[in-house]
């Protein structure tokens, strides 16, 4: 059972974007990274094609899980995540600093 899923809310541990918070967006499991909504924005020059538009584009860029922790439910501040299984056999995760069901 993966600690972080698409969906969850989560704050940035260290980088220029240290402290800041988002929803994860999309995750690569093949290489642990997690693309967040609004946090280590670049810019990329892109030429314009029948679709799209071109010029210079903001968007997001990708981060290692290891970078993040998972926000509490409770105050929003970071916190690992534990793993506790119910009487029917099924998995939660919990947050460790508040014991609060994070899904479920």
């Amino acid at each position: 059972m993966n600690k972080i899923k698409k969906g969850d809310t989560v704050v940035v541990l260290t980088g220029k974007d240290k402290g800041r918070s988002g929803t994860v967006l999309e995750m690569v499991t093949k290489t642990d990274r997690v693309l967040v909504q609004g946090v280590n924005m670049v810019k990329r020059h892109t030429r314009q094609s029948q679709t799209t538009e071109g010029g210079i584009i903001t968007k997001e860029a990708s981060l290692h899980i290891s970078n993040l922790a998972l926000a509490d439910p409770k105050d929003g501040k970071p916190t690992r995540v534990g793993i506790k299984i119910n009487d029917d056999g099924t998995k939660v995760r919990i947050a460790k600093r508040s014991g609060e069901k994070i899904d479920g």
